[in-house]
């Protein structure tokens, strides 16, 4: 199956791209390369979700946090698809997430595989990646992630 049809027996449309948060474009394409700006789990145009992630009362838990990475991974994939169509990605190369960590949480990588599943699951073989899980201080807005995005075209 193609990326649309396990997009579609996923359960899951692409939103529309979020609309930048400042100066910068959504996608830029140098060659068969297509970079992703930093996505944030926006569903339909607001955070659900704000905080540090991490245990504890008052921080997003990490479980949520993996999901919000998923969230801004599918944010990611409408922003290729945007740029030039699903059919076109022939690998995800490499994937950044950024997790605004509280002190001491050291579980970046289990929230990072909530974007890595995704991109897994649209893309299959091809959406296996490099990445960096990376905690943070605080992101934009408030955000609890952020993911960033580098694929291949053919």
């Amino acid at each position: 199956m193609g990326a649309r049809e396990n997009l579609a027996s996923l359960g899951l449309q692409l939103p529309p791209v979020a609309a930048p948060v400042a100066s910068y474009v959504p996608t830029a394409r140098t060659g068969s390369l297509v970079f992703t700006s930093g996505q944030l789990p926006f569903v339909d145009g607001a955070l659900p979700v704000t905080g540090l992630v991490g245990e504890g009362d008052g921080l997003v838990d990490p479980a949520t946090a993996k999901e919000q990475a998923r969230t801004a991974a599918l944010n990611a994939v409408a922003a290729l698809d945007a740029e030039v169509g699903l059919e076109s990605v022939a690998r995800v190369v490499k994937v950044v997430v950024f997790v605004a960590s509280a002190d001491g949480f050291t579980g970046q990588p289990a929230v990072a595989n909530g974007a890595s599943d995704l991109l897994a699951e649209v893309f299959g073989e091809a959406g296996r990646h490099a990445r960096s899980a990376v905690g943070v201080a605080q992101l934009p807005l408030g955000a609890p992630v952020e993911v960033e995005v580098v694929a291949e075209v053919g």
